[in-house]
């Protein structure tokens, strides 16, 4: 499979998403130089900007060309005023439609706090901990719970009388989610930064939930096919003052949807905020990766908003492809790129404004870059 190459369908989005997703294509042009690279890149539209402009979310060709795709490169969605007629913010057939329709069935966020970077534990950019000590992987089921539309509510007389969410957690979601956080404790090669113990956690509310009592009970049933790793597990919200008191003791923690996405941008505050947060979204076939900051309009064209997000979010993009395809190059072009973002955040010269520096988005983009150009191939 890797002698054409992958092909990666880029969706810039709404707001700021243009911005952050031209830096992010800009460093993949510098990976490729000197080289021929192992990706096409194609561009798309779509979004609630242009369902505002078009009356719809994509053009039908778009749609159809995200299966053929190898992965997605997603910019952000949401746009003020854009909702479509039943109530959903316009562009969620870029997020969950993809998803649904994907199936993937796994959300990765990686928690990690590079040198030179402050985390946003309060506005002051206080350094409480060190880098070594902010390094995990949150795992969150992506396709069920109550993100399915199973959903309604009462009328009578035109008034809203009851409003219903019914949670779904099943055998085929949870045991998938649950084996692909063991696998990935045993894929990362390193334990928690604490003891270094190959630990997975399972965050849950099974004193309360049946349907958590059912996702710990499989999480217990399918560890005892992974020995080597170290069963853990939290209430939810336990787990949310433990993981900001000490995150040093996690590697990978597991969560069924609603409370994966809770936690994981709380797990950003850890290392830096989310303009430091990617996501990958990810199925057996499909991948789609993405700075999770959302579109924030109020700094749209501004040429402001962090970039680095977006850089992980190629790299994580890189890692899976490279593994998927089993394409060395790819790893290579990962490696290089995760590199230069570390060596740029060191040197402390990308400070954009959420880390109390003056750097533009193409600014940091520009010496990320630099950074790239001085790796060798």
């Amino acid at each position: 499979m890797n002698g054409a190459g992958s092909e990666i369908a880029v969706l810039p989005g709404d707001g700021i998403g243009p911005e952050v997703v031209r830096e992010g294509l800009k460093v993949l042009a510098a990976l490729a130089e000197g080289d021929a690279a192992p990706w096409h890149i194609t561009e798309y539209g779509g979004g609630a900007q242009y369902y505002l402009a078009h009356g719809r979310e994509w053009e039908s060709e778009t749609e159809a060309a995200m299966p053929r795709a190898d992965a997605v490169l997603l910019g952000a969605v949401g746009w003020p005023g854009a909702t479509l007629p039943n109530g959903d913010i316009a562009g969620r057939a870029l997020v969950l439609g993809l998803r649904e329709r994907l199936d993937l069935f796994a959300n990765v966020r990686p928690c990690r706090l590079y040198p030179g970077v402050k985390h946003r534990i309060s506005d002051e950019l206080k350094e409480v901990w060190a880098p070594k000590n902010v390094d995990l992987v949150i795992v969150r089921e992506n396709t069920e719970d109550l993100y399915t539309p199973a959903r309604g509510r009462l009328k009578r007389g035109g008034n809203t009388e009851v409003a219903i969410d019914t949670r779904v957690i099943t055998q085929k979601g949870t045991e998938r989610i649950v084996r692909f956080a063991y696998d990935l404790v045993r894929s990362r090669g390193r334990g928690a930064p604490a003891d270094g113990v190959h630990r997975a956690t399972c965050v849950d509310k099974s004193n309360v939930l049946e349907g958590c009592r059912f996702f710990r009970e499989t999480f217990d049933r399918l560890g005892a096919e992974f020995p080597e790793v170290v069963r853990d597990y939290a209430y939810v919200d336990a787990f949310t003052q433990w993981l900001v008191r000490s995150p040093e003791r996690y590697n990978v923690v597991v969560a069924p949807n609603m409370m994966g996405d809770i936690i994981t941008d709380l797990a950003a505050v850890l290392q830096g905020g989310m303009g430091f947060a990617s996501g990958g979204n990810v199925g057996l076939e499909h991948g789609m990766f993405e700075p999770v900051h959302g579109s924030a309009p109020k700094y749209a064209g501004k040429n402001q908003v962090n970039p680095f997000a977006t850089f992980l979010a190629v790299e994580q993009m890189l890692r899976w492809l490279a593994g998927r395809r089993s394409d060395p190059r790819l790893l290579r072009q990962a490696d290089r790129l995760e590199r230069a973002v570390a060596k740029t955040l060191a040197a402390g010269t990308a400070r954009t404004y959420d880390q109390g520096g003056t750097v533009t988005t193409s600014g940091a983009g520009d010496r990320v870059v630099a950074a790239i150009r001085a790796e060798p191939r």
